[in-house]
């Protein structure tokens, strides 16, 4: 085993030039007055990661250009389609016009884990909320389902970032298995 050389990743990656034009996967990512401009950059990253259809900042989520953004997104915010909408169920309207799933990542009384969907769920869009007081209780009436990441120690959270990560790498799991 070795560890793989820069060029030997570029190889596998999708060319920039066909970065906006390639079929994206059937999952587009909102972020529900997300405070930390570091967070937004992650979420870019990780949006880009998974080619998302798009990523929806909503409230007063910050929006590029932000150094603060560009920072921790590495470029993906040129990479990553994306809208703003001041009010987010202006979004959640939108991404249910797109056929869409309104899905939130919130520990609800109908939550269930994120890995025990199934692809009848997707087109889907996964929406994370704010950092402390987590997804608007607007949004949260207005979702079809909710998803949680179990959680096994004292906290019963990750950072917004982290478990949007999580739960998107999940759902990719979830649409490229065989069955």
């Amino acid at each position: 085993m070795r560890k793989l050389t820069h060029e030997e990743l570029l190889a596998r990656s999708v060319p920039p030039g066909e970065a906006l034009t390639r079929e994206r996967t059937p999952v587009s990512g909102m972020l529900d007055n997300i405070r930390s401009l570091y967070n937004v950059g992650s979420m870019f990253r990780t949006s880009d990661g998974a080619l998302i259809r798009r990523l929806y900042l909503c409230g007063y989520t910050p929006a590029p250009p932000r150094p603060e953004i560009a920072k921790t997104s590495l470029g993906a915010t040129e990479l990553v389609p994306w809208l703003h909408f001041r009010d987010p169920l202006d979004a959640v309207a939108h991404a249910r016009g797109e056929g869409m799933t309104i899905c939130v990542l919130e520990h609800t009384t109908e939550s269930v884990p994120v890995y025990s969907l199934t692809k009848s769920v997707f087109p889907l869009c996964l929406i994370v909320g704010n950092e402390l007081t987590g997804i608007s209780p607007g949004v949260i009436d207005a979702a079809d389902l909710a998803v949680e990441i179990p959680m096994y120690g004292v906290k019963q959270s990750l950072n917004a970032a982290v478990a949007y990560g999580a739960a998107l790498f999940a759902l990719m799991t979830i649409l490229k298995s065989p069955t």
